[in-house]
Protein backbone atom coordinates (compact mmCIF):
# COMPACT_ATOMS: atom_id res chain seq x y z
CA UNK A 1 0.00 0.00 0.00
CA UNK A 2 1.33 3.19 -1.06
CA UNK A 3 2.19 5.41 2.39
CA UNK A 4 3.98 8.55 2.65
CA UNK A 5 4.97 10.46 5.90
CA UNK A 6 5.25 14.50 6.13
CA UNK A 7 6.10 16.06 9.67
CA UNK A 8 4.95 13.34 11.33
CA UNK A 9 1.95 12.56 9.55
CA UNK A 10 1.58 9.07 7.91
CA UNK A 11 -1.09 8.64 5.21
CA UNK A 12 -1.39 4.95 3.62
CA UNK A 13 -4.19 4.71 0.63
CA UNK A 14 -5.51 1.27 -0.99
CA UNK A 15 -7.90 1.31 -3.52
CA UNK A 16 -9.66 -1.01 -5.55
CA UNK A 17 -12.19 -1.15 -8.23
CA UNK A 18 -16.25 -0.97 -8.41
CA UNK A 19 -17.58 -3.15 -10.97
CA UNK A 20 -21.32 -2.64 -9.72
CA UNK A 21 -20.92 1.51 -10.30
CA UNK A 22 -18.66 1.12 -13.27
CA UNK A 23 -19.96 0.98 -17.11
CA UNK A 24 -16.96 -0.13 -19.29
CA UNK A 25 -19.22 0.10 -22.28
CA UNK A 26 -20.12 3.65 -21.59
CA UNK A 27 -16.34 4.63 -20.44
CA UNK A 28 -17.19 4.66 -16.84
CA UNK A 29 -14.96 2.93 -14.09
CA UNK A 30 -15.68 3.42 -10.54
CA UNK A 31 -12.41 2.95 -7.86
CA UNK A 32 -13.41 3.08 -4.41
CA UNK A 33 -10.15 4.41 -2.10
CA UNK A 34 -9.74 4.00 1.44
CA UNK A 35 -7.21 6.43 3.71
CA UNK A 36 -5.81 6.22 6.86
CA UNK A 37 -4.45 9.39 8.17
CA UNK A 38 -1.81 8.69 11.72
CA UNK A 39 -0.36 11.06 13.67
CA UNK A 40 3.07 9.30 14.39
CA UNK A 41 4.35 12.38 15.43
CA UNK A 42 4.21 14.06 19.09
CA UNK A 43 1.95 17.43 18.36
CA UNK A 44 -1.76 17.56 17.72
CA UNK A 45 -2.75 18.27 13.97
CA UNK A 46 -5.68 18.82 12.66
CA UNK A 47 -6.89 18.54 8.32
CA UNK A 48 -8.32 21.38 6.91
CA UNK A 49 -8.34 20.76 3.23
CA UNK A 50 -7.42 18.17 0.78
CA UNK A 51 -5.88 18.56 -3.11
CA UNK A 52 -6.15 15.77 -5.25
CA UNK A 53 -5.02 15.37 -8.64
CA UNK A 54 -6.73 12.39 -10.44
CA UNK A 55 -4.76 11.15 -13.61
CA UNK A 56 -6.94 8.71 -16.44
CA UNK A 57 -4.91 6.32 -18.15
CA UNK A 58 -5.37 8.50 -21.54
CA UNK A 59 -3.53 11.40 -20.09
CA UNK A 60 -6.82 13.62 -18.96
CA UNK A 61 -5.98 15.16 -15.15
CA UNK A 62 -8.68 16.62 -12.91
CA UNK A 63 -7.97 18.44 -9.65
CA UNK A 64 -10.28 18.14 -6.32
CA UNK A 65 -10.19 20.56 -3.76
CA UNK A 66 -12.42 21.32 -1.14
CA UNK A 67 -12.57 21.29 2.87
CA UNK A 68 -11.77 18.59 4.90
CA UNK A 69 -12.62 14.87 3.73
CA UNK A 70 -16.04 13.03 4.29
CA UNK A 71 -17.57 16.22 5.94
CA UNK A 72 -15.05 16.21 8.75
CA UNK A 73 -11.58 18.10 9.84
CA UNK A 74 -10.17 15.53 12.19
CA UNK A 75 -7.94 16.70 14.80
CA UNK A 76 -5.17 13.98 15.44
CA UNK A 77 -3.41 14.06 18.52
CA UNK A 78 -0.65 11.68 18.75
CA UNK A 79 -1.00 7.99 18.53
CA UNK A 80 -4.17 9.03 16.77
CA UNK A 81 -5.54 8.07 13.23
CA UNK A 82 -8.28 9.00 10.94
CA UNK A 83 -9.73 6.57 8.39
CA UNK A 84 -12.43 7.37 5.72
CA UNK A 85 -13.78 5.88 2.22
CA UNK A 86 -14.06 7.63 -1.09
CA UNK A 87 -14.26 7.00 -4.89
CA UNK A 88 -13.21 8.37 -7.87
CA UNK A 89 -14.68 7.77 -11.43
CA UNK A 90 -12.49 7.25 -14.47
CA UNK A 91 -13.03 7.57 -18.04
CA UNK A 92 -10.11 4.47 -18.92
CA UNK A 93 -9.92 1.45 -17.31
CA UNK A 94 -6.37 2.23 -14.88
CA UNK A 95 -5.22 5.80 -13.78
CA UNK A 96 -3.44 7.15 -10.68
CA UNK A 97 -4.13 9.58 -7.92
CA UNK A 98 -1.64 11.68 -5.60
CA UNK A 99 -2.19 14.92 -3.43
CA UNK A 100 -1.86 16.44 -0.40
CA UNK A 101 -4.07 17.28 2.81
CA UNK A 102 -3.22 20.63 4.21
CA UNK A 103 -2.93 20.28 8.21
CA UNK A 104 -2.49 22.46 10.74
CA UNK A 105 -0.59 22.45 14.37
CA UNK A 106 -2.06 23.89 17.25
CA UNK A 107 0.73 26.24 17.56
CA UNK A 108 -0.48 27.39 13.77
CA UNK A 109 2.03 26.24 12.11
CA UNK A 110 0.76 24.79 8.22
CA UNK A 111 2.06 22.25 5.82
CA UNK A 112 1.46 19.85 3.32
CA UNK A 113 1.04 16.22 4.19
CA UNK A 114 1.70 14.14 0.63
CA UNK A 115 -0.30 11.50 -0.37
CA UNK A 116 1.49 9.16 -1.85
CA UNK A 117 0.53 7.95 -5.68
CA UNK A 118 -1.31 4.95 -6.26
CA UNK A 119 -3.25 3.48 -9.02
CA UNK A 120 -6.49 2.78 -9.98
CA UNK A 121 -6.49 -0.50 -12.17
CA UNK A 122 -9.30 -3.41 -13.15
CA UNK A 123 -7.87 -6.43 -11.34
CA UNK A 124 -6.11 -8.60 -13.94
CA UNK A 125 -8.72 -11.09 -14.47
CA UNK A 126 -11.06 -8.27 -15.35
CA UNK A 127 -8.60 -6.75 -18.38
Amino acid sequence: MPTAVTQGIRVTVESQYLPERSSPAGGRYAFAYKVRIENVGAKTTQLKSRHWIITHGDGKTEEVRGDGVVGAQPVLRAGEHFEYSSWAMLSTSFGTMHGTYQMVRDDGARFDAVIAPFSLALPHSLN
